[in-house]
């Protein structure tokens, strides 16, 4: 399989992002309803265009997203970067695209002068938890039965990682 090609996202990539995300949704990880049309935009003034890198096969076609944004507007943790979305399409697992867009998101946050990236998972998501730890993010936290879904109470498992030193 070819190997994908890591890129910022643009606007242009709305449509596709917004197939990939509803065609990505699980319960393994998501703790909102399955989308229903009519589906909203996937960029909205909270998730614009430069907080995406976009993971693309040769052909061009998007094959996942990372998101990743300062945690708070506070000047106190801007050395903080936060992963809040994450999604490879079925056709691309298992070929290192999540993978690929972790270690873009960590170069670029790098880049950007932060110094730790941190991320949220929930505690079933055994596939996620383990290419978190993989690349070198522990838990910091859990908070117990934070969510109710499908009839059982998930913990959400708070991970981190420095993004000084090797990595």
């Amino acid at each position: 399989m070819p190997e994908s090609h890591i890129r910022p996202a643009r606007r242009a990539d709305e449509t596709e992002l917004g197939e990939l995300d509803r065609a990505a949704w699980s319960p393994l990880h998501a703790v909102t309803p399955r989308p229903q049309p009519p589906y909203d935009p996937f960029f909205d003034q909270n998730h614009r265009p430069e907080q995406f890198l976009v993971a693309e096969d040769a052909d061009g076609t998007v094959v996942g997203y990372i998101r990743f944004v300062p945690p708070t507007p506070l000047a106190c943790n801007r050395h903080v970067r936060q992963i809040q979305g994450l999604a490879v399409a079925d056709p691309a697992r298992g070929r290192g695209v999540g993978r690929a867009l972790l270690r873009a998101a960590c170069d670029e946050a790098r880049r950007q002068g932060a110094l730790r990236i941190t991320l949220r998972v929930l505690a079933h998501n055994a596939p996620a938890r383990a290419l978190y730890e993989a690349e070198g993010f522990v838990v910091e936290g859990v908070l117990p039965g934070e969510f109710h879904l499908d009839g059982r109470y998930v913990d959400d498992v708070l991970m981190g990682r420095p993004l000084t030193g090797a990595g």
